[in-house]
């Protein structure tokens, strides 16, 4: 039988992962480094299941959690990437391939049904086979 641990959150800003308002000039950095960066809020399901799926695949994404007071931050930051000014568009989480906003879940389930995804993956050099 298995022992389940209830799940707990740390709230410190000294997790790897974790990106506050301070770590924001870093986002264009972490774009621009990682083949796929995916963004979302800390605890977020959806945000599992893109890592869950990226994972399926063969790819290690980069997966950065936000604090819950630094979401305008960081939506601002990646606004300055794409280029909107609004940031209207950016929901997360959002998924990075290849330097270029990708899109978020929907997109990444849609582009992996119709078998698009993992062409894709290849030439951002995400995926090797």
């Amino acid at each position: 039988m298995q022992t389940t641990f209830p799940y707990q959150t740390t709230g410190d800003a000294e997790t790897p992962n974790a990106i506050t308002g301070n770590d924001s000039i870093w986002v264009g950095e972490l774009v621009a480094e990682n083949s796929v960066m995916v963004f979302g809020r800390r605890g977020c399901c959806m945000c599992h299941v893109v890592k869950l799926l990226l994972l399926g695949l063969g790819v290690n994404p980069t997966i950065s959690a936000v604090e819950e007071g630094d979401v305008a931050a960081v939506i601002g930051q990646l606004s300055k990437i794409t280029g909107e000014d609004d940031g209207t568009l950016i929901e997360f989480p959002v998924v990075y391939v290849g330097g270029k906003l990708f899109g978020g879940l929907e997109r990444l389930i849609a582009t992996h049904i119709t078998g698009e995804l993992v062409p894709m993956l290849k030439e951002a050099n995400a995926l090797w086979l």
